[in-house]
């Protein structure tokens, strides 16, 4: 059982509680958040209320996830786009919206599921809930994954990953003019001290790095491009909105008034060496919702 607790700010105050934890916790449905309360894994303040329950400027909040089956990972025949595939490992372009692996709340529609179903082994050192995947990229993340197929590639490809050699690019799109050209952010990472589902930068955290360099400037936002030397959750969304330039669409660290839902952000390039086949290199664009707002911005410059 794992427990999320909450301190409702005074700005929530009178929110629903289900609309309060949809907006806490956006990987968990309404009605499963609905499904919780109802069985009583979600207090007030020590007391079981309805969904409908109009919470109160600084009560607490305790949300008690039950854990995951691994029993509930089954294989569902989902589109997903295969860049590559050979006897190690297959390269996927994600679309936006699938969470790469099950968890509370979404056992059935995950990139995990869809690849049970179109491919026949995985690696499995990353447990049953994660078979074959290396590395991640958030729900609302676009663009190329690895994912191994044997435990022998799975090894090899997160070797990379630790002695920071995979390379990884990411186009994003973030609110403001950046003045440089290109330039770093060496910053720390770790759980954000009042909410553990956001991350910030913390004394204590682990190392993070990213380059980005500017691709174009646009009236009010810039497009540019990221590489990551280390690979921490949210990295990139915390590091520009650190820098006062937080991603389009990213209402956890950003603007909440964007007119897009959800990061523009993309995995753009991904190159690793292969176990047998060498060094490889993979690309992917944009995907539709990012290309039509970069046409708008391009219409309106």
């Amino acid at each position: 059982m794992e427990e999320i607790q909450y301190l409702v700010e005074a700005e929530k105050e009178g929110f629903r509680l289900d609309v309060y934890l949809r907006e806490k916790l956006p990987d968990l449905s309404r009605s499963y958040l609905q499904k919780l309360i109802e069985d009583g894994c979600i207090t007030v303040e020590g007391k079981i209320r309805k969904s409908s329950y109009k919470i109160k400027s600084q009560e607490g909040i305790l949300v008690e996830l039950p854990e995951l089956s691994e029993l509930e990972i089954t294989a569902k025949d989902i589109p997903i786009r295969i860049l590559y595939e050979d006897e190690d490992l297959l390269v996927v372009d994600k679309e936006k919206g699938m969470v790469v692996h099950p968890a509370v709340g979404n056992y059935h529609d995950t990139l995990v599921n869809a690849l049970l179903y179109h491919v026949k082994d995985l690696s499995g050192i990353n447990g049953v809930l994660r078979p074959g995947i290396v590395h991640r990229i958030d729900k609302d993340t676009t663009g190329i994954l690895v994912v191994a197929k044997n435990d022998q590639a799975h090894g090899y490809l997160s070797h990379q990953l630790k002695d920071h050699s995979m390379i990884r690019r990411y186009y994003a799109l973030v609110h403001g003019n950046v003045k440089q050209e290109e330039g770093t952010v060496d910053a720390p990472l770790g759980r954000s001290k009042n909410d553990r589902l956001k991350m910030g930068i913390v004394h204590d955290g682990k190392r993070a790095v990213t380059h980005y360099k500017v691709i174009r400037r646009y009236k009010g936002y810039t497009l540019i491009e990221a590489s990551l030397e280390t690979g921490r959750t949210h990295q990139i969304r915390v590091h520009m909105a650190s820098i006062h330039h937080p991603l389009v669409g990213d209402f956890t660290y950003g603007h909440k008034k964007d007119s897009v839902k959800g990061q523009l952000l993309h995995a753009a390039a991904l190159g690793f060496q292969t176990p047998n086949k060498g060094f490889l290199m993979f690309h992917a664009p944009v995907h539709k919702e990012f290309r039509d707002f970069l046409a708008k911005l391009h219409r309106m410059d």
